[in-house]
């Protein structure tokens, strides 16, 4: 019996020996960067719901872990193995296991670069956000002009024009169309402040005018120095009841325009014609910046009423309808 005892007992020291050899092995092993001649980062991709066989597979694949294996067995001594996130990361044979499972855990994905410049329609934008790999375009643009999605992120109107805020966002690879969406319009809604909204009241228009307005500004100039002016323009035909007649809101309503604004164009019984339509058009015909919703909001104090092309990238503006045809034969026909 006591010959027994000894066989058993040394069994099981043999057996904790085994163990703690073998944690000792994987804990060395997951601080030693893979064997590789390629140290550049490579892209791998971990879909929801992977298993950690099949992470282990890929990273191994891919020359980032030498042993698959082991590396199941360190995320379960970690206990990770089911932390693990989805998402695509920049990963290098040069990382150490361990390093690269917590990378993996944090999720500290690829993120893709996306800039929205000033101005940019719904369609324009959908085409950037294929360009930076995020979604296809069309995607895109059925969740930018979804009347529902834009009811639930307080919009008043049947699509996101106007609200996909002008800036440089960063994007994992897994966002979607509408998580594009709402990061911008929440955008949005940051800079739109409290004080902003009570100063669109103030001056009696709606936060979706004041929106509606800014994009027509955004469109009518790229001078900084001009958007107050232009806005005093556009307030001030409004307050006398004065059609806009601003070209960027008919071509806004012409569908497939080819770039040739013509005087039919100008007679066109659209929504947006404000050469035939009094009052703002029915919604943004672009997306605007800061400074544009800032110049809806706080026009320049001046009595003009039109404002002409010079040809240099600066408008001529006139109080009245005699100076302006006199400016307008100066810059617009060489007279």
């Amino acid at each position: 019996m006591k010959h027994l005892s000894i066989i058993a007992l040394s069994v099981l020291m043999a057996a904790v020996m085994a163990v703690v050899i073998a944690y000792v092995d994987i804990h060395a092993w997951a601080q030693r960067p893979a064997a590789g001649k390629d140290p550049r980062e490579r892209i791998v991709s971990v879909e929801r719901g992977q298993r950690l066989r099949s992470t282990a597979e890929v990273l191994h694949r891919q020359g980032i872990v030498d042993d698959p294996l082991r590396f199941r067995v360190l995320a379960r001594l970690e206990g990770l193995e089911n932390t693990i996130q989805a998402g695509e990361y920049a990963l290098s044979p040069a990382m150490a296991p361990l390093q690269v499972l917590r990378i993996l855990v944090e999720g500290r994905v690829v993120l893709h670069r996306l800039t929205v410049p000033e101005g940019l329609r719904i369609r324009q934008i959908a085409q950037l956000a294929a360009a930076a790999g995020l979604v296809e375009a069309e995607e895109f643009i059925a969740a930018a002009t979804d009347p529902e999605m834009a009811r639930s992120l307080g919009i008043p109107a049947d699509s996101l024009e106007g609200y996909l805020f002008p800036e440089t966002y960063f994007f994992p690879g897994s966002a979607t169309a509408r998580d594009l969406c709402r990061t911008m319009v929440n955008r949005f809604h940051t800079v739109f402040s409290d004080a902003w909204r009570q100063r669109a009241d103030q001056i009696g228009f709606s936060v979706h005018e004041i929106v509606t307005l800014a994009s027509i500004i955004e469109k009518e100039t790229a001078m900084p120095s001009e958007r107050a002016a232009i806005s005093s323009v556009f307030h001030n035909r409004l307050r006398r009841g004065m059609r806009l007649e601003t070209d960027p809101t008919v071509i806004y309503g012409i569908e497939n325009f080819d770039g040739n604004l013509t005087r039919k164009d100008l007679r066109a019984g659209t929504p947006y014609n404000t050469y035939v339509i009094r009052g703002l058009p029915p919604g943004p015909i672009a997306n605007p910046g800061k400074a544009a919703l800032e110049a809806a909001l706080f026009p320049a104090d001046t009595n003009y009423l039109y404002f002409v092309a010079k040809n240099d990238g600066t408008h001529a503006f006139s109080a009245t309808l005699r100076e302006h045809n006199r400016a307008v034969r100066r810059y617009q026909k060489g007279g």
